[in-house]
Protein backbone atom coordinates (compact mmCIF):
# COMPACT_ATOMS: atom_id res chain seq x y z
CA UNK A 1 0.00 0.00 0.00
CA UNK A 2 1.48 3.41 -0.92
CA UNK A 3 2.20 5.94 1.81
CA UNK A 4 -0.72 8.19 2.64
CA UNK A 5 -0.57 11.72 1.34
CA UNK A 6 -0.45 14.33 4.10
CA UNK A 7 -3.71 16.17 4.48
CA UNK A 8 -1.84 19.41 4.99
CA UNK A 9 1.74 19.95 4.00
CA UNK A 10 2.39 23.36 5.49
CA UNK A 11 2.92 24.47 9.05
CA UNK A 12 0.21 26.63 10.56
CA UNK A 13 0.68 30.35 10.20
CA UNK A 14 1.20 32.63 13.17
CA UNK A 15 -2.37 33.91 12.70
CA UNK A 16 -3.76 30.33 12.75
CA UNK A 17 -2.04 29.76 16.12
CA UNK A 18 -3.61 32.76 17.84
CA UNK A 19 -5.97 31.49 20.57
CA UNK A 20 -9.11 33.10 19.11
CA UNK A 21 -8.44 31.85 15.58
CA UNK A 22 -7.32 28.41 16.73
CA UNK A 23 -10.32 28.18 19.05
CA UNK A 24 -12.74 28.82 16.22
CA UNK A 25 -10.97 26.40 13.89
CA UNK A 26 -10.89 23.68 16.57
CA UNK A 27 -14.56 24.21 17.40
CA UNK A 28 -15.55 23.68 13.79
CA UNK A 29 -13.27 20.65 13.33
CA UNK A 30 -14.32 19.01 16.61
CA UNK A 31 -18.00 19.61 15.83
CA UNK A 32 -17.64 17.98 12.42
CA UNK A 33 -15.76 14.97 13.79
CA UNK A 34 -18.24 14.64 16.66
CA UNK A 35 -21.18 14.77 14.24
CA UNK A 36 -19.58 12.10 12.04
CA UNK A 37 -18.92 9.88 15.06
CA UNK A 38 -22.48 10.30 16.34
CA UNK A 39 -23.79 9.17 12.97
CA UNK A 40 -22.19 5.76 13.62
CA UNK A 41 -24.89 3.99 15.60
CA UNK A 42 -25.75 0.53 16.78
CA UNK A 43 -28.69 -1.53 15.61
CA UNK A 44 -31.28 0.45 17.58
CA UNK A 45 -30.29 3.70 15.78
CA UNK A 46 -30.92 5.70 18.95
CA UNK A 47 -30.97 9.47 19.17
CA UNK A 48 -27.81 10.71 20.89
CA UNK A 49 -29.66 11.66 24.10
CA UNK A 50 -30.96 8.13 24.56
CA UNK A 51 -27.58 6.63 23.78
CA UNK A 52 -26.03 9.01 26.31
CA UNK A 53 -28.30 7.59 29.02
CA UNK A 54 -27.20 4.06 28.10
CA UNK A 55 -23.54 5.03 28.36
CA UNK A 56 -24.07 6.63 31.77
CA UNK A 57 -25.77 3.47 33.04
CA UNK A 58 -23.03 1.34 31.49
CA UNK A 59 -20.32 3.35 33.26
CA UNK A 60 -22.03 4.03 36.61
CA UNK A 61 -24.57 1.25 37.00
CA UNK A 62 -28.24 1.64 37.88
CA UNK A 63 -29.51 5.08 38.83
CA UNK A 64 -32.80 6.74 39.65
CA UNK A 65 -34.37 8.81 36.89
CA UNK A 66 -33.70 11.92 39.00
CA UNK A 67 -29.99 11.09 39.30
CA UNK A 68 -29.86 10.44 35.56
CA UNK A 69 -31.52 13.81 34.88
CA UNK A 70 -29.02 15.57 37.13
CA UNK A 71 -26.09 13.76 35.51
CA UNK A 72 -27.28 14.60 31.98
CA UNK A 73 -28.32 18.13 33.00
CA UNK A 74 -31.88 17.82 31.76
CA UNK A 75 -35.22 18.25 33.49
CA UNK A 76 -36.73 15.20 35.21
CA UNK A 77 -39.82 15.04 32.94
CA UNK A 78 -37.54 14.83 29.89
CA UNK A 79 -35.55 12.03 31.50
CA UNK A 80 -38.77 10.18 32.34
CA UNK A 81 -39.72 10.27 28.64
CA UNK A 82 -36.24 9.10 27.64
CA UNK A 83 -36.27 6.25 30.16
CA UNK A 84 -39.75 5.16 29.10
CA UNK A 85 -38.67 5.08 25.44
CA UNK A 86 -35.63 2.96 26.37
CA UNK A 87 -37.85 0.61 28.42
CA UNK A 88 -40.15 0.17 25.40
CA UNK A 89 -37.11 -0.72 23.27
CA UNK A 90 -36.01 -3.28 25.87
CA UNK A 91 -32.67 -1.52 26.47
CA UNK A 92 -33.29 -0.64 30.13
CA UNK A 93 -35.59 -1.86 32.84
CA UNK A 94 -36.86 -0.37 36.07
CA UNK A 95 -36.36 -2.14 39.36
CA UNK A 96 -37.56 -1.28 42.82
CA UNK A 97 -35.28 1.10 44.73
CA UNK A 98 -33.57 -0.85 47.54
CA UNK A 99 -34.31 1.71 50.28
CA UNK A 100 -37.06 4.00 48.95
CA UNK A 101 -40.24 2.31 47.78
CA UNK A 102 -41.38 5.53 46.08
CA UNK A 103 -38.52 5.40 43.58
CA UNK A 104 -37.20 3.08 40.91
CA UNK A 105 -33.72 2.39 39.68
CA UNK A 106 -33.08 2.30 35.94
CA UNK A 107 -30.61 -0.37 34.82
CA UNK A 108 -29.35 -1.70 31.51
CA UNK A 109 -30.69 -4.90 30.09
CA UNK A 110 -28.41 -7.30 28.23
CA UNK A 111 -29.72 -5.72 25.01
CA UNK A 112 -28.75 -2.29 26.34
CA UNK A 113 -25.22 -3.45 27.09
CA UNK A 114 -24.95 -4.89 23.57
CA UNK A 115 -26.22 -1.62 22.07
CA UNK A 116 -23.55 0.39 23.91
CA UNK A 117 -20.81 -2.02 22.85
CA UNK A 118 -21.95 -2.15 19.21
CA UNK A 119 -22.24 1.63 18.90
CA UNK A 120 -18.78 2.09 20.41
CA UNK A 121 -17.38 -0.59 18.10
CA UNK A 122 -18.83 1.15 15.04
CA UNK A 123 -17.57 4.56 16.17
CA UNK A 124 -14.10 3.20 16.90
CA UNK A 125 -14.04 1.45 13.51
CA UNK A 126 -15.04 4.66 11.70
CA UNK A 127 -12.37 6.70 13.46
CA UNK A 128 -9.73 4.01 12.97
CA UNK A 129 -10.52 3.99 9.24
CA UNK A 130 -10.08 7.76 9.09
CA UNK A 131 -6.75 7.54 10.91
CA UNK A 132 -5.37 4.93 8.52
CA UNK A 133 -5.42 7.52 5.73
CA UNK A 134 -3.01 9.74 7.66
CA UNK A 135 0.76 9.58 7.71
CA UNK A 136 2.63 8.39 10.79
CA UNK A 137 3.67 11.98 11.51
CA UNK A 138 0.08 13.19 11.28
CA UNK A 139 -1.02 10.48 13.72
CA UNK A 140 1.79 11.57 16.09
CA UNK A 141 0.45 15.12 15.89
CA UNK A 142 -3.05 13.87 16.70
CA UNK A 143 -1.72 11.83 19.63
CA UNK A 144 -0.20 15.01 21.09
CA UNK A 145 -3.39 16.94 20.32
CA UNK A 146 -5.46 14.26 22.06
CA UNK A 147 -3.45 14.78 25.24
CA UNK A 148 -3.90 18.55 25.00
CA UNK A 149 -7.64 18.29 24.34
CA UNK A 150 -8.01 15.95 27.30
CA UNK A 151 -6.27 18.54 29.50
CA UNK A 152 -8.55 21.29 28.19
CA UNK A 153 -11.65 19.17 28.83
CA UNK A 154 -10.55 18.45 32.40
CA UNK A 155 -10.50 22.14 33.36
Amino acid sequence: MPAAEPITSSSPTKAQCRPATLGGDLRVALTRVSRALRSQRGGADLPEGQFGVLTVLHKHGGMTPGALATHERIRPPSMTRTVNALVELGLVHKVEHPTDGRQVVVALTDAGVLEVKETRRRRDAWLTQQLTSLTHEERETLARASDLLTRIAAR
